[in-house]
């Protein structure tokens, strides 16, 4: 059960006696994939340390469209749930598991008493916190800024990785782009006619690898 302290070098620094609470109070926890794991309106009970797998942070407009704020990886925690342990108040986006996780899960009290006695703890979750801030004002930069073509061939060699099939909708690609998913139908349809990927139902087919990269390249986010 100690051993998962050891997998974020920030609390490899607490002070004994810190540390000893932290993980006496802890769990480890086990999540499979598509567990809604935070929704809006809901308070925070634990702070979550991803160990293994991967969450998706996603807000839900009235109007239904989503939009994909960032992902949680291995070795994270997420910036959502601290903003809100911290001010107090319920989740205002929904966390995903998007494959089977493990994680350890620390108690708001656990959380709160480290906050108040520990700096090393305080200066862990403040590093990971400043982290993601920065990464989501980079994605309202790309959403506000960025030109959609661009940044749907960025997004669709970052979904394929060395696969030649990505089992992903327009639908799906419009929420992680944080826009309409005619949009992204019209752009898909550019891409095909250039021969550069291939549609089905549900999946997109890389065809023309280097020239799409050739692409993205020529158009950084």
């Amino acid at each position: 059960m100690t051993e998962w302290i050891d997998r974020f070098p920030g609390l490899v620094a607490l002070h004994a006696p810190v540390r000893d609470r932290l993980v006496a109070s802890a769990r480890v926890i086990e999540v499979p994939a598509d567990t809604v794991i935070f929704g809006p309106g809901r308070p925070p009970e634990n702070l979550l340390l991803l160990l293994d797998g991967q969450v998706r942070v996603q807000q839900i407009a009235e109007n239904g469209r989503e939009i994909v704020l960032y992902r949680v990886h291995s070795g994270e925690s997420c910036v959502l749930t601290t903003a809100c342990l911290l001010a107090f108040e319920d989740y205002t986006a929904e966390g995903i598991a998007e494959t089977d996780l493990r994680a350890v899960a620390i108690p708001r009290t656990s959380f709160d008493e480290a906050m108040s006695t520990s700096s090393e703890f305080r200066r862990f979750v403040f590093a990971a916190y400043s982290k993601r801030i920065t990464d989501l004002f980079l994605t309202v930069e790309e959403i506000a800024f960025g030109r959609v073509d661009s940044r749907l061939a960025h997004k669709l060699l970052e979904l394929a990785g060395d696969r030649a099939v990505v089992p992903v909708t327009h639908g799906n690609l419009a929420a992680e782009l944080g826009t309409a998913r005619e949009v992204i139908s019209r752009q898909m349809a550019e891409f095909q006619r250039r021969l550069w990927v291939g549609q089905k139902r549900g999946q997109v087919t890389i065809i023309d690898r280097p020239a799409l990269e050739a692409f993205a390249r020529a158009n950084p986010i």
